[in-house]
């Protein structure tokens, strides 16, 4: 007998309900929920094959011990009993930043990746962190913490209200947007043009986002920075500047018209392939709507000046005065936050606080850059001890990072790994110990971090599905005891974490005069939690302390769990309002336009106008599709084939230059390695550039995704050997980076 349960779709960054169709505990169909207060019934196609990812064969079950050098079946008592023994001897012997940690992805998406890496983290005590931002986001964290003093502090376009939207490195119709959670991204676009209002799209290629706007820039890769530099000399150089009400809250101004001088509309045309009267246009318009937002994703992150191109999204933003308005890009809130504090002066942000081992790379945001990992586990120097020990989280750094090749014979001279992972994948494979988190319909969901970026401020939260299967191990259980266990707590009651996290929050908020339980007595607090399990009372208690809770009580209308549950389709918030000061944790207490190492790392974008002209080669973009999200979906029947294939898109002419034909074997050549795919001659392209999907490169032996297997791919990031960083965030390079191309006939295949 079949029953229906609610669920938010945690497959990608739209964070769309769902109602799925339940026979006995297998999840048969899924559709968008009609009364979600979010989505309103949106879905895409990876949301409708919810059952299939859920049900894949494929999914480990129970988890892996390597024994005589074979992973194979062990209990859980069995597989925790092996991480300790295996971790904590190399903390012991040669420090815990022996010990490096990598976390994927998923983890933003799932209860249990956002409540237990930091305890995890701080029980290791190790600075060898690694995450998937600095692949994707890092440059915009980077941004956000020298400009408002808070790497986390990322406004978002108000989608819904805004009269101009300009749009660059981003593919929302592919993506279902980034850094800005909007279900049915593609919904809001064209209601925004219906309206009347503008969409503009910066993008080498005519993505289906390019397709749909009223202008359509295909700028030269990796010039994102410079065509950004000039549209702000415009709005100085024509008197365009206006701040508005952010006046008071800015200081820099002055100085940023000094730093931009030098890039003019026609200094910058031939290093973006723009011509300078576009670039003055799309200023114009932009201080000419009546609201507007720039917005910037991963093709203005990934290339060699991205944080200096996230950190001129913002400034466009601040001049024309459309931060923190209605219509512009405003600081969501999400309910969860911790309890505003008042404005006033921060502790700022600082970078570079400690530095990799091997290259020097500073830290940022506590982070080391992946594309590093390979050289901190196989270089041996004087600076300290090389990564002996890994925890990999959700992560495939073998697809995900630059030079996979390397990074494999890494991993396999580890002395020790752990991988918690649903699949034996690319990288897991490696692991001595691999845990496996149940199915996503098994699991809770509450988007704690996506709430904190989406277009509408709103809560939710759905309980699983359907119960845990015998023999599986919640997820939060699984990082609850993984940090018991490298930490030297081995076989203490993973109930103690969440209740260590309860009791500190408390003892902390009680003491904080802006905190609305100041005062009160901790016990009586903890007393009044609700919930099933540990990771349900500590969202109760975020929720009770959050920006629109009860205060256990001192707000009678106010948040809290059993309130979140009585509402299973969420509960609206309101539109983005205006938050100016209150976000900003800067030392002076305002937006700092200019800071110290923005301004340093000019002199670097200056010398990339003496770069002017068309590169003699071919450049490399990436791509992304709407039935993927990085290497997650390639093992789903109904989530591969027809336009999601792995194929080299190049334009007409360079086809014809080169002699390659549809459909034929090319091999592309790059610094880190080269890959043969076919071709796909397409006018979606510029000339000059050539494109090819991340993800994909499933063909290494003992990885267990059979359907992956069938149509592998090639890993596009084995082009890369992983030099070329943004220096501000340790973010990796991946596009606007020169390869060759080759067709192939006959006996060269």
């Amino acid at each position: 007998m079949s029953r229906t349960a609610l669920r938010i779709c945690p497959l990608c960054e739209a964070t769309c309900g769902l109602v799925l169709t339940v026979e006995g505990t297998a999840v048969t169909a899924a559709r968008g929920d009609r009364d979600d207060v979010f989505s309103r019934g949106f879905v895409c196609p990876k949301g409708a094959s919810f059952g299939a990812v859920d049900s894949d064969p494929d999914r480990l079950r129970t988890p892996l011990v390597r024994r005589d050098g074979e992973l194979r079946e062990a209990t859980w008592e069995e597989a925790f009993d092996a991480v300790a023994a295996g971790v904590r001897p190399v903390v012991e012997r040669y420090g815990p930043h022996a010990v490096g940690v990598v976390l994927g992805n998923p983890n933003v998406h799932t209860v249990a990746g956002a409540l237990y890496p930091n305890l995890l983290l701080g029980a290791l005590g190790t600075r060898s962190l690694f995450t998937a931002s600095t692949l994707d986001q890092m440059p915009k964290h980077v941004s956000s913490g020298l400009l408002f003093g808070d790497a986390n502090a990322i406004p978002v376009p108000d989608l819904d209200r805004t009269d101009h939207l300009l749009l660059i490195g981003a593919n929302p119709l592919e993506s279902n947007g980034s850094l800005c959670t909007a279900p049915d991204f593609p919904g809001r676009l064209k209601a925004l043009k219906a309206r009347g209002g503008t969409l503009t799209v910066v993008d080498p290629r005519r993505t289906r986002t390019a397709k749909l706007a009223d202008r359509h820039v295909a700028i030269r890769p990796g010039a994102d920075a410079l065509l950004l530099a000039a549209m702000v000399h415009v709005l100085y150089a024509e008197d365009l500047v206006d701040l508005g009400a952010l006046a008071p809250h800015v200081t820099g101004v002055g100085e940023v018209e000094a730093a931009v001088r030098d890039f003019t509309p026609e200094a910058v045309a031939a290093a973006c392939d723009v011509d300078a009267g576009v670039t003055r246009a799309l200023a114009r318009e932009l201080a000419a709507a009546p609201t507007a937002a720039v917005y910037g994703r991963i093709g203005s992150c990934t290339v060699p000046h991205g944080t200096l191109a996230s950190w001129l999204v913002d400034v466009l933003n601040i001049l024309t005065g459309n931060l923190d308005r209605p219509g512009g890009a405003l600081f969501p809130q999400a309910a969860t936050d911790r309890t505003p504090r008042p404005a006033g002066p921060g502790r700022g942000f600082a970078l570079g606080r400690w530095h990799s081992r091997v290259s020097g790379h500073p830290e940022a945001k506590g982070e080391l850059p992946l594309s590093a990992l390979a050289e901190e586990i196989d270089t041996v120097t004087d600076a300290g001890e090389p990564v002996r020990a890994l925890l990999t989280i959700a992560a495939n750094p073998v697809l995900s990072a630059p030079d996979g090749n390397r990074l494999d014979k890494a991993l396999d001279s580890l002395d020790f790994m752990v991988s918690v992972d649903p699949y034996l994948n690319e990288t897991s494979r490696h692991a001595h110990v691999v845990l496996p988190p149940p199915p996503p319909a098994q699991s809770p969901h509450h988007d704690f971090a996506f709430n904190t970026l989406a277009v509408r401020n709103q809560v939710r939260y759905t309980r699983p599905a359907v119960p845990l299967e015998p023999g599986r191990t919640a997820e939060t259980e699984i990082l609850a005891r993984l940090t018991l266990a490298v930490g030297g707590m081995h076989g203490t009651d993973p109930a103690a974490v969440d209740a260590m996290v309860i009791e500190q929050t408390l003892a902390k908020s009680v003491r904080e005069p802006h905190s609305p339980v100041h005062g009160r007595d901790p016990g009586e607090l903890t007393a009044r939690l609700t919930g099933e399990n540990g990771p349900e009372r500590r969202l109760d208690l975020m929720l009770r302390l959050g920006p629109y809770g009860d205060g256990f009580g001192a707000r009678p209308d106010g948040l809290n769990l059993e309130r979140l549950l009585a509402h299973p389709h969420g509960i609206g918030l309101g539109p983005l309002r205006p938050r100016l000061p209150q976000p900003l944790k800067t030392r002076s207490g305002k937006v700092e336009l200019l800071p110290g190492p923005i301004a340093s790392d000019l002199p670097r974008l200056r010398r990339a106008l003496a770069e002017a002209g068309r590169p003699a080669g071919l450049v490399l973009v990436g791509r992304r599709h709407l039935r993927s999200n990085n290497s997650w979906m390639h093992n789903i029947p109904a989530l591969t084939g027809g336009s999601n294939r792995c194929t080299v898109h190049l334009h007409p002419e360079d086809a014809a230059r080169l002699g390659v034909g549809e459909g034929q074997p090319v091999r592309v050549k790059g610094a880190g390695g080269e890959v043969t795919a076919p071709a796909e001659i397409t006018d979606t392209v510029r000339p000059g550039v050539v494109s090819l999907p991340h993800g994909w490169g499933h063909d290494r032996p003992g990885v267990r995704q059979a359907h992956a297997a069938t149509d592998p791919g090639v890993n596009v990031n084995q082009l890369l050997d992983g030099s070329l960083l943004d220096p501000l965030s340790g973010n990796a390079v991946l596009n606007g980076v020169p390869v060759t191309l080759t067709p192939l006939t006959g006996a060269q295949l």
